[in-house]
């Protein structure tokens, strides 16, 4: 499967990754998924800033990986995932990640981010 052209980052779509200062907690149902010190902030051109979220500080149980994915031509391809409350309910698609990101976005290898429309993504300074 060939992808088009990969793009660099550049002064008319900058991407920016920087250690997001405090605690980044994220909830889904109301449910805390996701709670790190160590998240990363990516800034892409005038989107939303993502905030990006080690892996291991997600509740593994709670995903389950989808047959969704999409192509950025500057991040690479991106692998979905769901996530199921303890109450039992789903909410498709919630998560992204790219597990084998370009090398201008190599940092958030390992990361995942959350859609703020699907999850409530705090951060406070601690």
């Amino acid at each position: 499967m060939s992808h088009p052209e990969i793009k660099e980052p550049n002064a008319g779509h900058p991407i920016t990754i920087e250690p997001t200062r405090g605690r980044v907690q994220v909830r889904v149902n109301g449910e805390l998924v996701a709670e790190t010190t160590a998240a990363l902030e990516l800034r892409e051109a005038s989107l939303p800033a993502a905030q990006y979220i080690p892996m291991s500080d997600v509740v593994q149980d709670r995903l389950t990986r989808t047959d969704t994915s999409t192509y950025c031509p500057f991040k690479g391809e991106a692998s979905y995932y769901s996530v199921t409350s303890s109450a039992g309910d789903t909410v498709e698609d919630v998560i992204w990640t790219y597990e084998r990101p370009y090398p201008a976005v190599a940092a958030i290898a390992g990361h995942v981010a959350f859609y703020p429309n699907k999850a409530e993504i705090s951060v406070s300074a601690s």
